[in-house]
């Protein structure tokens, strides 16, 4: 039982992605996160080279997978709790210096905990998640005004501006938004709700894999909030993802926003299974 660390994207994608594959709900992830890779360029995210790492288990078959893609954390997919106790100390000589970790809950904890006492340094947490997947839609009853449209490169810099305030929002780095900005909106995976000739939401979604799409982000402007555009806009775009032949729609809420989590419940998503992200520092 090892880990096997590499640089190589095409390696990564032979040696562990059957194993994604086979879960792409609780691996959405590593598995949209390595699919955008290959499609948009190896340095969507960052100038520095990604790193990439696959878990064989006794018997020798691919039990777990992790990628790095600079300046963003260490992602995780499922994996034994062994996998990610082993894991910082086979990512010192490569990777030192994360700044954090994110992926299921039970995993990234035992993750943080190895880490800690591999590198010593503050670890905590930085923010709770749970993973939702489409069961029936139940689109807003009653939907609020406007309407919903897909997004055209006329709007983009109205989406790059909209994008970046999401991310400002949740605390999360920004980079490579404009090439994934121009995936979506060529791809037809991007949506805006307007009223009059103004959009006031919009909801976006990234490349299936696997059978599975993933509806993120969704920002409403805060002149805006409360008046049900973010999940009519949600709706939407999840109705498209069905239309387009998406076998499972997922997404992401913040445990802390309870709004959201109730939400998006009433337009049919349940409760796929937790994560968690935690921040580094030495």
């Amino acid at each position: 039982m090892a880990w096997t660390l590499s640089d190589d994207l095409d390696a990564f994608r032979a040696h562990a992605g059957g194993f994604l594959r086979a879960r792409p709900d609780v691996n959405t992830t590593t598995l949209s996160v390595s699919s955008t890779l290959a499609a948009l360029g190896i340095d969507v995210f960052g100038d520095r080279p990604p790193v990439f790492g696959w878990w064989h288990a006794a018997d020798g078959e691919v039990a777990g997978a992790f990628l790095r893609t600079p300046p963003y954390p260490v992602a995780l997919s499922a994996m034994p709790e062994e996998a990610a106790a082993a894991l910082p100390a086979a990512l010192a000589g490569r990777d030192p210096a994360p700044p954090g970790v994110n992926g299921p809950a039970a995993v990234a904890e035992v993750f943080a905990a190895a880490y800690r006492r591999v590198n010593g340094g503050d670890v905590r947490v930085l923010r709770r998640e749970r993973l939702f997947r489409l069961g029936t839609l139940r689109p807003p009853q009653p939907a609020p005004a406007g309407r919903a449209r897909t997004a055209t490169a006329a709007d983009r810099d109205l989406l790059v501006a909209w994008w970046a305030a999401f991310r400002r929002d949740a605390g999360l780095p920004s980079s490579g938004d404009g090439r994934m900005i121009d995936d979506r909106i060529g791809g037809g995976r991007l949506m805006l709700w307007e009223t009059g000739p103004d959009p006031v939401a919009m909801a976006a979604m990234g490349a299936p894999a696997a059978g599975a799409a993933r509806v993120g982000p969704v920002y409403t402007p805060k002149a805006q909030r409360g008046r049900g555009y973010g999940g009519a806009v949600t709706a939407a775009l999840s109705q498209a993802a069905l239309d387009a032949g998406a076998r499972e729609v997922l997404l992401f809420t913040d445990l802390a926003n309870p709004t959201s989590n109730a939400l998006y419940q009433r337009l049919g998503y349940r409760p796929r299974g937790d994560y968690t992200s935690y921040a580094f520092a030495r």
